[in-house]
């Protein structure tokens, strides 16, 4: 399961991107982006973000980048805008939508420019210097983005439009623009004291600061961390790719010799399947579940931190909690939404856990008989390991047996692409010709139906030292009508890379991750907007994960399936046989897999809606997580969440505080989404313009709950969702949202 994509929402276009940098500015008024004095010195004409790239696609020179110039584009790019800004603010003729809500949408290109790129890189393809930028400028766009959202006069402009927005006669585009403009200024503080917000700008500050903090922390663990081994005997198990893989992961750390096995960013690691030992799957996962937990790198003070700090600006703002803040503004809307739709998932998936804990014991106790030794009761580490032998014994198939049938490049060319061509029409040419940043990066050139083009789509599949964890999709450059930009989008994966002259074959989970990071790319690369700041991904957290969920289903659609899975050797189609099994065997273990989400959601839920005085202390944080998992009858010891809070980056680094629910909240829009196409005739080139029309073109534009109900025709329905999962025992409660959020807070939360 894919889960790290990430975005800003709720500032100006530029500000979309950027997350976390800053340049020191002027003012002589704090926070009133109409009296800077912007000094910062002209951008060199030769900086490759002085201007507009002349690349197809304003593709980014990636050949010509260089660490030095990324300081002084932010500062430029920082100052310019700002510039931009006073212009506005200082205009003498009265509030039009050209003159104010236009051109606010219409500041900093260059800060876009080089803010999209710069934070693709660094998540990717960073290094100690990009880091050292990250966090020596992490005190920054914050007050940047305060100097802009606080201003006094540029807020009485976009106010005033907003009060006359019914007689002003825009389309349907730019009064959402102007509606979001408002309620973003708003919800960023425009309407407190000056007092207040001058403290609120310390609370950006801090937080920002603290949650680049959080997210090193773990790069840094993830480059230094992992499980050494000195004897191959411990790797039972592992087929020879894996340990030749290992080997080479140690040799390039300067152990040759050993095998190192890297930790990935989840609880759980895919090796523990696999592993016979089973005192290194417990040191396995002992050291997954104690990373970040002490030493330089201890994230419990830096993440309790966090949480006070969010609670206390959540207060200044007039709200309960930072969850009660953040779920204002998205399609839930409020913290007991999540928290009944929790529940209502909770209540299946522990009768299914209860099941598959059941199968797990009785196949411990039938093996200790066999070997006349002492059966145990499974803990976290032995989950996976039986769990799939159960798997093997009940479907007669394993990991390994399949993982011949899906190489790489033909899961992605004859899978993800030849899904996407016969939904939407869509064709793909790879381009050498364009520059990259790195050997494993690859470039495809995309045309729509007609032939036209369409946007580029870029690749990156191999984890590497200084790649952050996980997998997400991100823009070079976002589409817009408005400067007749088409979209470049990337998608990122953290595939083990194996041994030269060795295949890329990939189990089942991560052809469902390529299948769900494309998802992410087509509503980036299907938009069809005038503005940036509504387009394509650009939308609430929980909904920006249903395009993504919905097309993880092509991954086991029998059409697409037998399209893509081929044997690497000699083409040999997957046996149907065998491809039946695969089938048969995907409601498997979802008991286990989806109280995993459920459980690190309710931990997110529980460190935001913490009050001024709750917050618990390093030494008492395992147990707060525990009361969150107890509290839906999940606290179950051989069943981890996901995520624990010290290495939870989502939650603490990146823009998904209060919002982890997300993936379960999007996942049932994306179930009910299945049933309809499946009710409509499935991968049809009609279904497909239907679903692009009314939803993946549409950005922002109109509301999440609208844009559903637009293509659903009812509300969303948990039922399919559980059904997908094997865990549908009884009728299913509908999942309904909070009304719809009005275009801004009422005045008395300021």
């Amino acid at each position: 399961m894919s889960e790290q994509h990430w975005r800003r929402v709720g500032l100006p276009a530029a500000l979309l991107i950027v997350p976390l940098l800053v340049v020191a500015v002027s003012t002589s008024e704090p926070g009133d982006a109409s009296e800077v004095t912007a000094a910062a010195p002209a951008l060199d004409p030769a900086n490759p973000f002085a201007a507009p790239s002349s690349l197809p696609y304003q593709l980014p020179p990636f050949d010509r980048i260089h660490d030095g110039d990324f300081m002084p584009a932010f500062t430029a790019g920082m100052a310019e805008q700002l510039r931009e800004v006073q212009a506005i603010t200082s205009n003498p003729e009265p509030a039009s939508f050209e003159n104010t809500s236009l051109a606010l949408e219409k500041t900093g290109r260059l800060l876009g420019r080089v803010g999209r790129t710069f934070n693709s890189l660094n998540a990717s393809h960073g290094s100690e210097v990009t880091q050292k930028i990250e966090a020596d400028m992490a005190p920054l766009l914050a007050a940047h983005s305060d100097a802009i959202n606080l201003d006094v006069a540029l807020f009485k402009r976009i106010d005033d439009l907003y009060q006359r927005r019914s007689s002003l006669g825009l389309d349907a585009e730019s009064l959402a623009l102007l509606e979001r403009q408002h309620l973003d200024m708003v919800r960023a503080g425009a309407m407190l004291p000056e007092a207040a917000k001058a403290q609120l700008r310390l609370y950006n500050t801090q937080i920002s600061t603290l949650a680049s903090q959080f997210g090193q922390n773990l790069l840094k663990e993830a480059r230094e961390g992992g499980v050494v081994i000195d004897q191959l005997s411990e790797l039972d198990g592992l087929s020879a790719a894996q340990i030749a893989t290992a080997a080479e992961a140690a040799k390039a750390h300067g152990m040759p010799g050993k095998w190192l096995l890297p930790l990935q960013n989840t609880t759980t690691q895919p090796v523990l399947s696999q592993l016979r030992n089973r005192a290194l799957r417990e040191r396995i996962y002992q050291a997954s579940v104690s990373r970040a937990s002490s030493g330089a790198t201890n994230n419990l003070p830096v993440l309790l931190q966090l949480s006070k700090l969010r609670a206390e600006r959540a207060q200044l703002l007039g709200y309960a909690s930072h969850a009660a803040y953040t779920l204002e503004n998205e399609s839930a809307g409020t913290p007991a939404a999540v928290e009944a739709m929790l529940k209502q998932l909770a209540g299946p998936t522990r009768a299914a856990l209860l099941r598959e804990t059941a199968a797990i014991r009785r196949l411990i106790a039938q093996q200790a008989a066999r070997t006349h030794t002492r059966p145990f009761e499974p803990r976290a580490w032995d989950w996976d390991f039986y769990a799939e032998q159960v798997r093997k014994a009940r479907y007669d198939f394993n990991e390994e047996e399949v993982k011949p049938y899906f190489e790489l490049n033909r899961v992605l060319e004859d899978g993800v692409f030849y899904a996407a061509h016969e939904l939407f029409g869509l064709t793909f040419k790879e381009r050498k010709d364009l520059p990259v940043y790195g050997p494993d990066v690859g470039v495809y050139e995309v045309f729509d139906a007609d032939g036209s083009p369409l946007a580029l789509f870029y690749t990156d599949y191999f984890a590497r030292d200084y790649k952050n964890g996980g997998a997400w999709m991100s823009n070079f450059v976002e589409q817009s009508q408005l400067y007749g930009l088409r979209p470049i989008v990337i998608n990122n994966v953290n595939i083990d890379k194996p041994a030269a002259g060795q295949p890329v074959l990939l189990s089942f989970d991560e052809v469902r991750t390529l299948f769900h990071e494309f998802g992410h790319a087509l509503h980036g690369m299907l938009s069809n907007v005038n503005y940036e700041s509504l387009a394509g991904a650009n939308t609430t957290r929980d909904f920006v994960e249903f395009p993504s969920q919905y097309n993880e289903m092509w991954a086991r659609e029998p059409v697409v399936l037998a399209h893509y899975a081929r044997h690497y050797q000699t083409g040999a189609p997957l046996p149907p046989a065998l491809l039946q099994r695969i089938l048969a065997a995907q409601n498997f273990n979802q008991g286990y897999a989806t109280a995993e989400k459920i459980t690190a959601a309710a931990i997110d839920m529980a460190f935001h809606q913490l009050g001024l005085q709750q917050v618990p202390a390093p030494g008492e944080v395992a147990a707060f997580e525990r009361q969150s998992m107890k509290s839906l009858g999940l606290d179950l010891d051989a069943v981890p969440p996901r995520y624990h809070a010290a290495y939870f980056r989502h939650v603490f680094a990146d823009e998904y505080s209060a919002g982890y629910y997300a993936y379960l909240w999007s996942e049932v829009l994306a179930r009910d989404t299945g049933q309809w196409l499946h009710e409509h005739g499935g991968l049809t080139r009609a279904n497909g313009q239907i679903l692009r029309d009314k939803v993946l073109s549409r950005g922002r534009t109109r509301s999440p709950q609208q844009l559903f109900q637009d293509f659903y025709g009812r509300a969303p329905d948990a039922g399919p969702l559980l059904e997908y999962h094997g865990l549908k025992t009884s009728a299913a409660p509908k999942v309904n949202a909070a009304p719809k959020a009005q275009a801004a807070p009422k005045s008395d939360k300021h």
